[in-house]
């Protein structure tokens, strides 16, 4: 019965999958390579990346644009077997003191035990609004599409075209949202068995390294920033197909989607840590 009802549960989510599209990027083109000393490569004429980390340095790369709104899909694979320690980053951030940053990390695991899908916003600076999941399938076995949509009303994370998580701009009460600083895409291997695995009793084991995490499929619909303006010009088209994203929200069904996932696979939410807030959750937990 258990069996069925898990499978009932999933299926929405198995058509979903089918009909996820993929685009191939060419990572020599949108990314450089920005540490790691031979650990990170771009294989198969830009169509693979690879992060690999092991007990001397792990390794990452950045996109050479920098993105003011859009939507960015990235397909991953994760490191697999024992990844206890590990943490595979994939974020869009913003530089300097005040910086706005939108962030997936994947914290490893024993073999066996699944992943943890974390998730951030940060606003000038300032975050504490983490989100964490597990996942629906084995991110190691195969690539996985992870998106996020940017855009002036909203934030959603999507894993496979499933919406997981959605971040309103609440301005309007008093809490900053990432509109005004572009933001690049980076991504890092490396090692944080400090906390990264329940909170950091279970230490990296290096005897399985190298660790290596695998990315293809890049695709970025998005405005770009360069010298002070943007590519989308002062008017959005938002009209046009190419840009629905610009005014994308979460349909009937995408909140339903949202409301299963929420409800079976996430296991943290700082809007309901009383523990942690004792002086009252943040403003944006109020809203509906």
């Amino acid at each position: 019965m258990a069996s069925t009802v898990s499978y009932m549960l999933l299926f929405p989510l198995l058509v979903c999958s089918l009909v996820m599209v993929a685009f191939a990027g060419d990572f020599n083109k949108d990314f450089d390579i920005t540490w790691g000393d031979g650990r990170a490569k771009i294989l198969n004429n830009g169509e693979l990346l690879t992060l690999s980390l092991d007990k001397a340095s792990g390794s990452g790369f950045q996109s050479k644009n920098e993105y003011l709104f859009g939507k960015i899909d990235m397909q991953l694979k994760l490191v697999p077997g024992n990844s206890a320690g590990t943490v595979t980053a994939y974020y869009l951030s913003s530089k300097g003191s005040t910086w706005d940053e939108i962030d997936y990390e994947f914290l490893g695991n024993l073999s066996g035990d699944p992943y943890i899908l974390h998730t951030n916003v940060f606003s000038q600076g300032k975050g504490n609004r983490e989100q964490q999941f597990y996942l629906w399938f084995d991110p190691t076995a195969d690539f996985h599409t992870y998106s996020i949509i940017w855009n002036p009303q909203r934030i959603i994370f999507s894993v496979d075209g499933t919406p997981i998580r959605e971040f309103k701009n609440s301005q309007a009460i008093g809490v900053p949202f990432p509109k005004k600083q572009p933001m690049r895409i980076y991504s890092s291997l490396w090692n944080a068995d400090d906390w990264a695995t329940r909170g950091g009793l279970v230490k990296t084991d290096w005897t399985h390294a190298p660790f290596t995490a695998s990315y293809r499929n890049f695709n970025a619909e998005a405005c770009i920033w360069s010298s002070g303006a943007s590519s989308c010009g002062s008017s959005s088209s938002t009209s046009t197909s190419s840009s629905s994203w610009l005014s994308q929200e979460l349909d009937a069904t995408g909140q339903q989607r949202l409301k299963w996932v929420q409800k079976n696979y996430m296991i943290y939410n700082y809007c309901t840590d009383t523990k942690r807030f004792p002086q009252g959750l943040p403003a944006e937990c109020n809203i509906s």
